[in-house]
């Protein structure tokens, strides 16, 4: 319903304060209807549901004022504020001294931010034309490499595409730089950015120890989460110092964040401080104390954990030759419990079963060829396991392998690439294994995972693919197109790739395009393939190779010094 209010300022959000302050509404004045509403009268029409806004004389009055009250709306929309009664004028936007976007790259980035909020967008997956939204996380971090900042008018839309999805908000913020947290401030739909990133964009120096103190007393918290981790980044000792002046006082909830962020250069001089968390009162607190420790193999849990896992563990002999033997714990005491081992198992788990994974997840991998007269890890896992608990090793195997990021261990459990998931040495899981391949290092890893579409096919790459380096290096790229080739040619069912396909347009490198350009043509379709298959087929590929084009253009408008 109408409110009595003032107008607003008209100007563009960063330079809003730098004009006169907008003067108040005639006295009894109407504001216009909610921006819902002026919808809803445009689809159903003025005559079906006027605008609640005075009519206006003859016959077209009606709809005069619906767009007179649109275009008012319009240009508060653009501004980033919303309506209000007249106050005094917040503090000027803070200067960003980065570099100017070139006119082309501002241009794409205004492309990029409208085809957020088309309702039939290319998001769809058919036609040829690149889905431009999905891009958006990339060109952010190509423009954050080169150190560019974000124009004034593109702030309202980059906030509200942040809004809408997480994962583009750790791009989208530093884009957007302090101008944006400035405005943020200004309207509550963005208040997730004050929370996110006010605390990280506008740290004290880390130097200034004064500085550091009274906002570490006083800040909020995403500023304090944010301040110790700068602090340990310059110093691990000054921030454990910084964390226990007030340890003792802070909620169960940050204390867990705040202990969680000592996975970033954890050491051994983290030690102590978190031997004494093993006695926290909160449950969180003290598993993630001791999932830090275990990954410290030097630390006193995590040579209690591997004297307890040798006890369980042990070489064996089958008729055969050598076995590994398990004897799995028969009570989770209280020492147990407080290096971390969680009494009660999650429904459908044995006991038994459940304390053993836990204390060879937390052992050290260095004990096990000592353990086993000398050998290889891989030769470990190629053990038979007796008594039917290889699978519950093997697993607990992987979860160290990534705990204590080992790749001599993760290459043993992945085995080789052409081996049947089923039948390979460690687990058949493809969450797994993709956490596996992380430990890798980033051609390896790439090299495995076209190892294994080039045996398996794409029907269970998917986790693999995501955990690859983009641009995805030749080899890899190339048997991701050659197995959706073959899919094609076989008259697979085509939406069954098209997660494949996405990431492949995102992923891919550009300069795959040409060679790709084969691919778009439409083949006659085998009798036995789905109806319309081909058809999707060519489309999606002209997709791939447009979209790959767009990207190479992308990354040419954000190169400095370079002209189209």
């Amino acid at each position: 319903m109408p409110r009595t209010t003032t107008t607003t300022t008209t100007t563009t959000a960063a330079t809003a304060p730098t004009t006169g302050a907008s003067p108040p509404a005639t006295a009894g004045a109407s504001a216009p209807p909610p921006w819902e509403e002026l919808v809803t009268s445009a689809l159903l029409g003025t005559d079906r549901r006027p605008p609640g806004t005075p009519s206006g004389t003859g016959p077209d009055g009606a709809a005069a004022a619906l767009l007179d009250a649109a275009a008012l709306h319009t240009v508060r929309r653009r501004a980033g504020l919303l309506p209000a009664p007249a106050a005094p004028r917040p503090d000027p936007a803070p200067a960003d001294p980065r570099a100017a976007l070139p006119e082309a790259a501002r241009s794409r980035l205004a492309q990029l931010l409208a085809d957020r909020a088309a309702p039939n967008g290319s998001g769809g997956r058919r036609g040829t034309a690149p889905d431009l939204m999905e891009l958006l996380p990339q060109w952010l971090a190509t423009a954050n490499l080169h150190g560019y900042r974000a124009p004034d008018a593109a702030l309202p839309p980059l906030l509200d595409a942040a809004r809408a999805r997480t994962d583009l908000r750790p791009q989208a913020l530093a884009f957007a730089g302090l101008r944006g947290l400035w405005l943020a401030g200004l309207n509550p739909d963005w208040k997730f950015a004050l929370r996110g990133a006010s605390g990280r964009a506008l740290l004290p120096e880390v130097t200034d120890p004064e500085a550091v103190r009274r906002l570490w007393e006083e800040g909020l918290f995403a500023e304090r989460v944010a301040l110790l981790s700068s602090v340990r980044a310059h110093e691990a000792d000054a921030a454990l110092a910084l964390l226990a002046t007030s340890w003792s006082t802070e909620r169960a909830e940050d204390r867990l964040m705040f202990i969680d962020s000592l996975r970033t250069g954890l050491s051994g001089a983290d030690e102590e401080f978190l031997e004494q968390a093993l006695g926290d009162r909160s449950r969180n607190v003290r598993a993630t104390a001791a999932e830090l420790l275990s990954a410290l193999p030097e630390s006193a849990l995590a040579r209690r954990m591997a004297a307890r896992a040798l006890s369980c563990v042990s070489p064996g002999l089958t008729g055969t030759g050598p076995s590994v033997a398990v004897e799995a714990p028969h009570e989770c005491d209280a020492a147990m419990q407080r290096d971390g081992v969680v009494a009660l198992p999650p429904s459908g788990r044995g006991e038994r079963s459940w304390w053993l994974g836990q204390l060879v997840e937390s052992s050290p991998l260095s004990v096990w060829p000592a353990r086993f007269g000398g050998r290889s890890a891989r030769e470990i896992v190629a053990l038979p396991v007796a008594d039917g608990w290889d699978k519950e090793l093997h697993a607990a195997w992987c979860r160290a392998a990534v705990r204590q990021r080992d790749p001599e261990w993760a290459r043993a459990l992945l085995g080789t690439p052409s081996t049947p998931p089923s039948n390979g040495p460690g687990t058949a899981s493809l969450a797994e294994r993709s956490k596996l391949l992380a430990v890798l290092p980033a051609v390896e890893r790439a090299d495995w995972v076209a190892g294994f579409i080039a045996a398996h096919g794409l029907s269970e790459a998917f986790q693999l693919l995501g955990v690859c380096p983009t641009p995805w290096a030749e080899p890899l790229g190339r048997s991701v197109v050659d197995a959706l080739d073959i899919a094609r040619d076989a008259g697979s069912y085509p939406w069954s790739f098209s997660g494949v396909m996405g990431l492949a347009e995102r992923c891919l490198n550009p300069a795959e395009a040409d060679r790709l350009e084969v691919l778009t043509t439409t083949p006659d379709e085998p009798a036995d393939a789905s109806p319309g298959a081909n058809g999707y087929w060519s489309e999606a590929f002209q997709r791939l190779v447009s979209t790959l084009r767009l990207r190479a253009a992308m990354d040419l408008e954000l190169t400095p010094g370079r002209r189209l």
